[in-house]
């Protein structure tokens, strides 16, 4: 048994948190062990100018943390799984994944209490294709402007009236304790979630058996099934950074069942995918949900976006 642990984390307000939540986690079952925070500057925190698709992709949150990993700079790093590629190098695997929190949207906003309530030519702002796509199609009197930063650079923007309100992930607010914020909760009929929101993963180096079976203890099966379920469909969209698709799988009494989308960035188009089944059909389901998605021309939608 280790006795003291390292954990690698980003230097963000919700990082430093979702860091803590593990760094908690582990002590309550391992109370004598040493656990030590190791907050890391990622290249995704440190450019904020551009959007993640022009500077490279989800891995700008996820390398630096790895190359800790990799240089026994720290034991375990953890993420929020919606910023995790589709593929993970062979060095590592996610090792735990703690219960799943909401993964619905929230809209914040100063003066309106939902969506339905914007008048005409009103400024949302969110980082999302995706929010966008959706809402877009919903709401084509409003408009959608980019909005980087963290949770509270975000709200910062918002109370200055850069905006007027703002779309962020539930999940993040509430573990920030700003749930007060929060508005109207967004339901996945109105903007179905992106693959691994809410969800936390703990990387480790791969060979790390005493460390996988110390993190055992806080694993939650049906979370991770549901996400394995979510990023086989995402991988075979050949799915990367902000690209307007996806994913939300639910297990209810053992059966899973995934709802997918893909959508044009103007929200003319949504291409929507579902399938059911058990947990042992997860990768059937996530890719049943993908080709249903690609037979309708979910193609030709990624490849605009991409360029190709």
């Amino acid at each position: 048994m280790k006795k003291k642990l390292k954990i690698t984390t980003r230097k963000s307000p919700l990082a430093l948190w979702q860091a803590n939540f593990v760094k908690q986690k582990i002590l309550e079952h391992y109370p004598n062990l040493t656990v030590e925070l190791v907050p890391t500057s990622t290249s995704g925190d440190k450019f904020l100018q551009d959007t993640l698709a022009k500077q490279g992709g989800k891995g700008l949150f996820t390398k630096e943390l790895e190359h800790a990993l990799l240089n026994h700079e720290a034991d375990l790093a953890v993420h929020s799984m919606k910023d995790m590629p589709v593929a993970i190098a062979d060095d590592f695997t996610i090792a735990c994944m703690p219960q799943r929190a909401t993964p619905f949207d929230a809209f914040i906003s100063n003066e309106f209490d939902a969506l339905a309530h914007m008048p005409a030519e009103r400024v949302i702002g969110t980082s999302s294709l995706r929010r966008t796509c959706q809402l877009k199609s919903q709401f084509p009197h409003l408009h959608f402007k980019p909005l980087r930063g963290n949770v509270n650079t975000r709200l910062q923007k918002l109370d200055e009236k850069q905006f007027d309100a703002i779309i962020l992930a539930k999940a993040g607010i509430e573990r920030l304790g700003l749930a007060q914020r929060i508005k109207q909760e967004l339901s996945a009929d109105l903007c179905l979630p992106a693959v691994g929101q809410g969800a936390l993963g703990i990387e480790i180096r791969k060979r790390d058996e005493d460390l996988l079976q110390l993190l055992s203890v806080f694993h939650d099966e049906s979370t991770a099934i549901c996400l394995q379920t979510e990023r086989v469909m995402n991988q075979a969209l050949n799915g990367g950074c902000e690209v307007p698709i996806a994913g939300y799988c639910v297990d209810q009494n053992d059966k899973l069942h995934l709802r997918g989308m893909v959508g044009k960035p103007d929200g003319s188009v949504l291409l929507f995918g579902d399938a059911s089944g058990t947990k042992a059909q997860a990768t059937d389901i996530g890719i049943s949900v993908a080709e249903q998605l690609l037979q309708q021309g979910a193609k030709e939608i990624l490849a605009m976006i991409y360029g190709r």
